[in-house]
């Protein structure tokens, strides 16, 4: 019973980790301007990893997808290897899951192979959860060093000696920050470790007991080294009335069986 709860348990929390993964990617907003210095807020842009989005205050957006392979970056090609691998992962590993349910009758399905399958899919719910984690994480770190090194154009002061307004007068690169879809893909990938976690450990109390009592009586082989002992015991005398008479008189060792 208890290993039943943990592999339901184990198998909904992948689930849902599965269509996290899944979100994250396809949502754009993986990287968000940060508006912190600009004056003008009502436009701003965001980057996925499959398009280029431009957004307003008022809720309009245009979004521009990459037109280009080999002209992207190389992580950003990683990042997306890893998502999709991610997410082909996961899937194979629910639809084993389905199978591996121990509250599902199909067929003779022996516990066995339940067991067996259970640890399959949690080792591949582990994997989709690293690659997700790795993924997101490749990026998070992308934007920390584009944000790290992105300075004023000008130096933050006007070119007549002057402070401008608050100091920075200067023109700003746009630096960009975390989006929403990296914290959706942290979680997803978190999830899916701890569901494939509990499959593993469900497994282990789906396989059955090998070293099981039997009532019965044990047989033990005879060694190489029987030593064999000689029959003691007294024999019977045999009875000399069967024996028969020969012509002359004198008894003969010859014995006849009489029926």
């Amino acid at each position: 019973m208890a290993a039943s709860m943990i592999q339901l348990i184990g198998f909904m929390l992948s689930m849902l980790g599965q269509f996290l993964i899944s979100a994250a990617t396809a949502i754009d907003m993986w990287s968000l301007q940060d508006r912190s210095f600009t004056v003008v807020t009502n436009v701003y842009t965001y980057s996925g990893l499959w398009n280029l989005c431009v957004g307003t205050s008022y809720g309009t957006t245009q979004c521009r997808p990459y037109f280009t392979i080999l002209g992207l970056p190389a992580l950003l090609q990683a990042v997306r290897a890893l998502m999709i691998v991610g997410i082909v992962i996961g899937a194979i590993g629910c639809l084993i899951a389905i199978f591996s349910m121990k509250c599902l009758k199909m067929g003779n399905m022996e516990d066995n192979i339940k067991a067996t399958m259970t640890l399959t899919s949690g080792i591949m719910f582990l994997l989709a959860g690293v690659c997700g984690i790795a993924g997101v994480s490749a990026f998070a770190n992308l934007i920390v060093q584009s944000f790290r090194f992105t300075t004023y154009a000008d130096g933050g002061f006007s070119s007549f000696g002057g402070a401008g307004i608050g100091g920075l007068s200067g023109n700003l690169t746009p630096r960009y920050t975390f989006g929403p879809a990296l914290f959706v893909g942290w979680i997803g990938g978190a999830i899916l470790v701890v569901g494939g976690i509990m499959m593993c450990l469900a497994c282990r109390g789906m396989t059955p007991e090998r070293n099981r009592a039997y009532d019965g009586m044990t047989y033990k082989a005879a060694s190489h080294h029987t030593i064999y002992k000689s029959d003691t015991r007294p024999r019977p005398a045999i009875n000399d009335s069967y024996k028969a008479q020969s012509v002359e008189g004198r008894h003969s060792n010859q014995r006849f069986d009489y029926v």
